[in-house]
């Protein structure tokens, strides 16, 4: 292949399809999948049936015959439907792809007539696929794991696969340094300690997932032993523990580290939520854990777009 001599919008020139396929591909990074995390998702029919319902949006596809075939763009404006057959006495799963057959280097579609993208069914695919039949300039929607003997598609069947071609994210860093000493109360259960890691953090309309890291550096700890439970919150949600036990004697410090990643719910994205570390002391515990003026927390939250 040699350069393409002419590039895109230079006046007075002609510029090929396929300029325009490697041009997506470019603005796409090489990466294909729907725009946006509530595009073109496959769900039951209102009234469930022998089919399924695909949402509006719009997606972008690769083609797969040819190295210098470029990408796709296509959109879908309102929802669609797409019948699936019914099963016999065996259960099957079929796969619902986002398919381009061009003409230029596949098949016999002709675009003054045919559709060139379409949704088409991938019939009685292994019931744990996940990516499109080989060859196929396709990206993935969902798969319908049908039971034996049945011609109802309930949201139970399916399975979603569809993957944001170019997420969006959203990082920023919160700092909390206690201005006065404050020690962890030796009674059971989760308390918001320290007092000072509270944030209030807005959410991103689009966010499907949250990724929190918070550190503590500093933390005071005397007397004895001490053996503590911490965990991150933000809104009513909380994550995994991350558990102090330091098992030591005197006056030391050390620092915590607390990771998790969230799944954001429709009702949180878009709203702004407050994110604080709660600890539970883990009985009994002999020694004191504080924090003062020489103890530094940082959280670290990342959002990323995802489908949902």
């Amino acid at each position: 292949m040699a350069l393409a001599p002419v590039p895109i919008a230079t006046k007075d020139a002609e510029h090929s399809a396929q300029q325009f396929r490697m041009m997506i591909k470019d603005l796409a990074r090489g990466n294909q999948g729907v725009t946006e995390g509530d595009d073109m998702k496959v769900t039951a029919l209102s009234t469930p049936g022998a089919g399924v319902q695909i949402a509006d949006g719009s997606a972008v596809i690769a083609g797969k015959v040819s190295p210098v075939q470029g990408f796709y763009t296509a959109y879908n404006i309102g929802s669609d439907t797409v019948s699936i057959a019914a099963t016999g006495g065996v259960g099957r799963s079929d796969m619902i792809v986002l398919r381009v057959e061009d003409p230029e280097y596949e098949g016999t579609r002709d675009p003054a007539t045919d559709p060139i993208v379409f949704f088409e069914v991938v019939s009685n695919v292994s019931s744990s696929a996940t990516t499109v039949p080989s060859g196929y300039s396709a990206i993935p929607l969902a798969r319908i794991d049908i039971p034996a003997s049945t011609a109802t598609i309930t949201n139970a069947m399916i399975k979603d696969l569809r993957q944001v071609a170019n997420p969006r994210r959203d990082r920023r860093i919160y700092t909390a340094y206690p201005a006065t000493s404050s020690s962890l109360a030796k009674t059971a259960g989760y308390k918001d300690w320290p007092a000072d890691a509270q944030w209030s953090v807005p959410i991103p309309a689009w966010a499907g997932r949250a990724n929190i890291v918070v550190t503590m550096a500093g933390i005071s700890m005397s007397t004895g032993a001490v053996w503590v439970n911490f965990q991150t919150v933000i809104g009513s949600r909380a994550g995994q523990d991350s558990v102090l036990d330091d098992n030591q004697t005197g006056v030391r410090r050390s620092t915590e580290v607390i990771a998790d990643t969230f799944t954001m719910p429709s009702a949180m994205r878009g709203t702004t939520q407050t994110l604080k570390v709660q600890a539970s002391p883990n009985l009994p515990m002999d020694g004191t854990i504080s924090v003062n003026n020489g103890t530094a927390i940082v959280a670290d939250v990342e959002f990323v777009e995802d489908v949902y």
